[in-house]
């Protein structure tokens, strides 16, 4: 099963580039991010027709995950509390092939000094109080989506350019640490521990081009799933493409 993560900035304007990439690879599973349309608008038929079902949480202009799956989705979770009270959509959940899978769409937290770090922050912290109340580390689960922050040094440009940096400043880290402590495996680094290589480019100067980029795009699994995975990637093709996203599309593949 081949797992793919892909923050598409926006399902509309990049529908073509995706539906291309999806026919030429055929992954069984898609886990989008910032999707930034309604759920009545998302073109649910067109993904169908590729043999897909298809699961959504969207809104308008903003935000929004998507579920792709050539199997079954059952179990779904549509959100959390933590982010209904704001009205975002940023977390999506599925079982796919026994597998629990959690499509996350982490914020970016502005600036440091903004409300929007301390969001970042706190929604870091709920959804570690979340997989500790509501999932199983002994069990096959599968955490990936946007994270919005590079984990290592390995994973940024620069890090004196970084440091302090919303993206890879020391709290945001520490969070997700905490996450990851919680039973969790990077199967990037589980398949290329030493790699410098990114899923993020600005748009503007030339960022792609220079590779002045950052990893903060993640597929994190379950020990028992890291046992099963037996290659992971980032594609930087898509990103060479005429009005690309900013982000390129990570995957995994496993045996299950």
């Amino acid at each position: 099963m081949r797992v793919i993560s892909w923050n598409v900035n926006s399902i509309t304007a990049r529908l073509p580039l995706v539906t291309a990439w999806l026919t030429e690879h055929q992954p069984e599973v898609v886990c989008l991010q910032e999707t930034k349309t309604p759920d009545e608008k998302f073109p649910r038929t067109v993904f169908e027709e590729l043999g897909y079902q298809v699961a959504i949480l969207g809104q308008k202009s903003y935000n929004g995950v998507a579920i792709l799956s050539k199997f079954p989705l059952t179990d779904m979770r549509l959100g959390w509390l933590y982010d209904q009270t704001l009205g975002h959509c940023r977390l999506l959940g599925a079982t796919i092939q026994g597998v629990q899978v959690l499509n996350l769409y982490i914020p970016n937290g502005g600036t440091v000094d903004s409300d929007k770090f301390q969001y970042k922050l706190g929604w870091l912290e709920q959804l570690n109080c979340l997989l500790k109340e509501s999932y199983d580390p002994q069990a096959p689960v599968l955490l990936c989506g946007d994270f919005n922050i590079s984990p290592a040094e390995l994973d940024v440009y620069d890090v004196k350019a970084m440091t302090n940096q919303v993206g890879f400043h020391p709290l945001e880290r520490a969070a997700l640490e905490q996450i990851r402590a919680w039973g969790l495996v990077d199967t990037f680094r589980l398949h290329q521990p030493e790699q410098r290589q990114f899923s993020w480019w600005d748009y503007r100067e030339g960022a792609f081009r220079r590779n002045k980029g950052l990893r903060i795009d993640h597929i994190w699994v379950t020990p028992s799933l890291a046992s099963k995975c037996i290659r992971s990637w980032i594609d930087p093709e898509p990103r060479k493409l005429e009005k690309p996203s900013d982000h390129a599309p990570v995957g995994a593949e496993f045996i299950v």
